[in-house]
């Protein structure tokens, strides 16, 4: 079994994992209300085709960095409908003050997950919000909120603004590594998709596969830990806390 001593930062999947959400009803019905934002006459379906196509395309085939995620989105959406940059800025803008809230009904609360977050605060562990960076900030942002977990204290939330890598390239967790300047051998991964989440073992991070809510992709790795909220729960509290 891996050596838990020495483990200083938390890294958490957030949809399937902190909270409860079906996102093949939650991402086009986001996708759905943000079209109907945009001033301009957009087709909604193809303007949704278009966006799940490029998520999945900047996922599946990766990317060299070169670009945020946002700025791929605003590229891709230009060349495939014609869209400007302002034009979905402003769409955007109106859907996170008029709509966003409208999704809330999506997004099942996890009780456990704010003693989750507890527990690694109380042991003096920073905590990561490692979500596939695929939306806004705001979004992030409001499905934290809707999931209770939104008023801790996190070292980093990923979103689209910042990200130049999707889950499972290992880049994407380069990245935040990088940023701010972490020991991959000293974090631990939390997520329950057995490939996007447990990439982060291609880097040496320690890796937790909860299998409440279990994504298998069919391109498994092996975890080095596993179980449902409640086994994480404990585990979490038998990793020493940080001296001061």
């Amino acid at each position: 079994m891996p050596e838990l001593n020495g483990i200083d930062t938390i890294l958490f999947d957030l949809d399937g994992t902190l909270l409860n959400v079906d996102m093949h009803q939650f991402i086009p019905a986001y996708l759905e209300a943000l079209a109907g934002c945009i001033p301009s006459k957009v087709d909604a379906q193809r303007f949704c085709r278009s966006m799940i196509k490029r998520t999945m395309e900047r996922i599946e085939q990766g990317s060299d960095g070169c670009l945020t995620n946002e700025d791929f989105y605003l590229q891709a959406i230009k060349s495939d409908m014609g869209l400007e940059p302002e034009q979905f800025h402003a769409g955007l803008e109106c859907f996170c003050t008029q709509k966003l809230e409208n999704l809330a009904h999506h997004i099942q609360p996890l009780p456990l997950a704010p003693k989750l977050i507890q527990r690694c605060s109380d042991k003096q562990l920073q905590v990561i919000i490692a979500t596939n960076p695929v939306f806004p900030r705001p979004v992030t942002h409001a499905r934290l909120k809707w999931g209770g977990i939104d008023t801790f204290e996190y070292l980093h939330i990923s979103s689209y603004e910042t990200s130049r890598h999707c889950k499972p390239n290992p880049g994407y967790f380069s990245e935040i590594i990088d940023t701010y300047n972490l020991s991959p051998e000293r974090c631990l991964m939390v997520g329950n998709d057995t490939e996007h989440d447990l990439s982060a073992a291609h880097l040496g991070i320690k890796t937790f596969l909860v299998d409440t809510w279990l994504i298998d992709r069919g391109n498994s790795i092996a975890p080095d830990f596993r179980g449902n909220h409640l086994d994480l729960y404990r585990f979490l509290g038998h990793i020493p806390p940080l001296t001061q």
